[in-house]
């Protein structure tokens, strides 16, 4: 069994999964990691796999934005879905995000793909599988990080009240009937890869969260990245 002590996340995080961090599953889990370390480079580095969890601690989550897995080129994933670190070439799915919130809130994009700022606001970037074998796309994905992840969103649910969960593409709306919509607000839409043809623009997604928080007497996301060398 997993010594809950060594795992390194946030504490109300801990709290919160700690029967997934303490199932035979997760154990099983940490050790095909350490395998996959032995056979290749790993994304993103250990002290980097639960960065979405360090930033946004549970008390704080307003808004969860679902990725599928990590980039799997170097120096690109951070724990983060869909960002990547400042000075990283922006990913055509994330340039289209910043376009659909200059479209949605006349907001200038950003030079940077780092959303740190979004994660310390309360926005939880959740990349379903939370670790990825070096250029190879969803090489993880059977490792078992989809029940880990699965765990976490019906957390969300069942103890929060009025979560926006955006959740873009197929695979993210699936993860739907996880979610109790009579608590929450679930916004679907095409994802934002260029690979949908644009159906992604026009869904409005950043403007419908932050009037459905403010409905609810919860503070707005500040979506402008412009704004992040404030709070450094």
């Amino acid at each position: 069994m997993i010594d809950i002590n060594s795992v390194k996340i946030e504490k109300s995080w801990k709290n919160v999964l700690k029967d997934e961090f303490l199932s035979p599953y997760f154990e099983q889990l940490k050790l095909k990691l350490i395998d996959a370390k032995k056979r290749g480079e790993v994304y993103p580095p250990g002290s980097l796999m639960f960065n979405a969890f360090n930033l946004t601690p549970f008390d704080d989550v307003l808004v969860v934005i679902l990725g599928q897995d990590p980039y799997h080129g170097k120096n690109q994933a951070m724990g983060l879905s869909f960002s990547v670190p400042n000075g990283i070439k922006i990913p055509p799915s994330l340039q289209n995000i910043y376009k659909e919130i200059y479209n949605d809130l006349n907001i200038k994009e950003p030079n940077s793909g780092d959303l740190t700022y979004w994660a310390k606001q309360g926005v939880l970037l959740l990349n379903t599988t939370l670790s990825v074998q070096a250029n190879m796309a969803n090489s993880h994905s059977s490792f078992g990080w989809q029940r880990f992840s699965d765990a976490v969103i019906k957390q969300i649910s069942a103890k929060k009240k009025n979560v926006v969960f955006m959740l873009w593409g197929n695979f993210a709306k699936a993860k739907s009937s996880l979610i109790n919509e009579n608590e929450h607000l679930i916004l679907t839409a095409a994802h934002p890869s260029p690979l949908a043809g644009g159906k992604f623009f026009g869904c409005k997604h950043f403007s419908k969260a932050n009037s459905y928080l403010l409905s609810h007497s919860k503070k707005a996301i500040d979506w402008d990245l412009n704004n992040y060398k404030d709070i450094h």
